[in-house]
């Protein structure tokens, strides 16, 4: 079977690469997509996507016409203490108005997402190819994939987005650094009796966060992290008992708890890639990092792995170079790892200090939520970081 020829070639369907296609596509690449095995298993998870990323989308075309009637604006953040430690954090809450922002960001459920990404790459012209990947090769002027059907794919350089386990990144030889934790990640939704007033609450448990975040109406989505046995018990729990569960761990803030929806949980780990390209493969999104659910960091992240791949290779094809060429991948590692590597220090850390016990660990955790409550530019610095551009280049 021949060989087809494109400029770029994302391999994953989620929705970091959707989001890489559309704007390969967008700034004239010839694109092809490879989404593996189609998969309709409803996902009830959100997304809570901060200004900068819904940016990438108003680029994609999607924001805000094709989104927003199905999302809510974030427009405070709160995070409390609720770990019952001797030495506890005092609650802080951040408020867009703050940074003159009228929201952080908006909440999404990734239902909804996807289909509107994809929607939006096919009237792009991309070309989907529903198979697998099961070969590379990459030399000094292509990247080809061999695919599950028989069909062999080329370009000048492809992206791997194709989650933690990723195929292409193991088949170019990229190794990763990865760890457990004692979690298990549960995502759902509820109705709630009392308005959320669009504020997400973060309340810091012994087992992990316990993260409530706004949807349309009085709704709201919750990351709920908890030990594997104890997740494993409330997952089998019914919807009422459920509902009860929820109501007291939020302290009855949003009122009667109803209307559960769809659940599904997650193991907790984390993961970095050694490095973020290599042979014409650029690592998008878990491809290249996974983080635990906290501070919204992990599709924001993927997010500006798609848009500063796409910059990178624009600017080079702009200025006559090849744009799979070393250097380009050299300057895409580099600018995501000052990106992804600090953001993971620091959610590694909180997270552990939630889950170790150890009383300097939760003093140090207290002092340093006491510091962002009480020191202006410093609380600005931690908001202007969360929105994902106060470290970059």
């Amino acid at each position: 079977m021949s060989t087809v020829d494109f400029d770029v070639i994302v391999a994953g369907s989620g929705p970091a690469g959707l989001v890489a296609a559309c704007l390969a596509a967008g700034h004239g690449f010839a694109t092809a997509m490879i989404t593996g095995p189609l998969n309709d298993r409803p996902d009830p998870r959100t997304v809570a996507l901060m200004m900068p990323s819904l940016a990438i989308l108003g680029e994609c075309g999607l924001w805000p016409a094709m989104v927003q009637e199905w999302a809510a604006p974030l427009r405070k953040l709160r995070l409390v203490d609720d770990t019952g430690a001797l030495l506890a954090a005092p609650e802080l809450v951040f408020s867009a108005t703050e940074l003159g922002l009228d929201a952080f960001g908006w909440n999404i459920p990734l239902a909804r997402l996807k289909p509107a990404l994809e929607a939006r790459a096919r009237d792009l012209c991309v070309s989907f190819h529903a198979h697998s990947v099961v070969g590379f090769f990459g030399d000094a002027e292509k990247a080809t994939l061999s695919l599950s059907d028989g069909t062999t794919l080329a370009a000048r350089v492809a992206m791997a987005a194709d989650g933690r386990n990723s195929v292409l990144r193991r088949a170019v030889g990229i190794g990763t650094v990865s760890w457990a934790y004692d979690q298990t990640a549960i995502a759902i939704s509820f109705a709630h009796s009392q308005p959320h007033r669009d504020v997400s609450s973060e309340y810091h448990k012994p087992a992990g966060p316990f993260t409530t975040v706004p949807l349309p109406g009085r709704r709201s989505s919750l990351v709920w992290m908890e030990k594997p046995a104890r997740a494993a018990e409330l997952m089998r729990f019914a919807d009422h008992a459920l509902a009860a569960e929820i109501q007291a761990l939020s302290h009855g803030e949003l009122g009667l708890i109803s209307d559960i929806g769809p659940r599904q949980s997650f193991p907790m780990s984390g993961a970095r890639a050694e490095t973020f390209a290599r042979d014409r493969v650029m690592l998008i999104g878990e491809a290249a990092h996974v983080v635990p659910p906290i501070g919204a960091q992990g599709l924001n992240m993927s997010l500006r792995d798609a848009e500063d791949a796409i910059a990178l290779i624009s600017a080079a094809r702009d200025g006559g170079q090849d744009f799979g060429a070393a250097k380009v991948l050299g300057d895409y590692d580099r600018r995501r790892q000052l990106d992804v590597r600090p953001r993971q220090a620091v959610i590694d850390l909180m997270n552990r200090s939630l889950l170790s016990g150890y009383l300097p660990m939760e003093a140090g955790r207290a002092v340093g939520l006491t510091a962002l409550a009480s020191f202006g530019p410093l609380r600005r610095f931690a908001m202007s970081m969360g929105l994902g551009r106060a470290l970059q280049p």
